[in-house]
């Protein structure tokens, strides 16, 4: 992230998810890339502007202590590549779908996220 870029400019770039929390009885602000960090309030909007507030100030705290920001997920590069590890009789088992579907490996699990995910 870029140094000179104020804090409060900086907050919008991050993955935000506001939901409703049954335990707590208010909705529940996080963000995806400071995963510890969190904000509690009885308004939706309130719990977001209040999680955005203590975000600026972390990592404004950050900056002046020459700790590393992440990076914003909309930001960083993504290489298409990730490697997945399976037991032996999983991967056997996705081979066989993918040959069933006469797919290979990598089109059936592409397949199945995007129909899944």
């Amino acid at each position: 992230m870029d140094t000179v870029q104020r804090p409060q400019d900086a907050v919008s770039r991050y993955t935000y998810r506001v939901a409703w929390s049954p335990e707590d009885d208010e909705f529940v602000a996080t963000v995806a890339e400071f995963p510890s960090l969190s904000w509690l309030d009885p308004v939706q909007f309130a719990a977001l502007e209040g999680l955005q507030a203590v975000l600026a100030d972390v990592i404004a705290d950050m900056v002046e202590q020459g700790e590393h920001v992440p990076e914003p997920l909309s930001e960083r590069s993504y290489s298409g590549k990730f490697n997945l590890r399976l037991g032996e009789r999983l991967h056997r088992e996705v081979a066989l779908h993918a040959a069933e579907e006469n797919l290979s490996i990598n089109q059936w699990v592409v397949r199945k996220l995007m129909v899944d995910g």
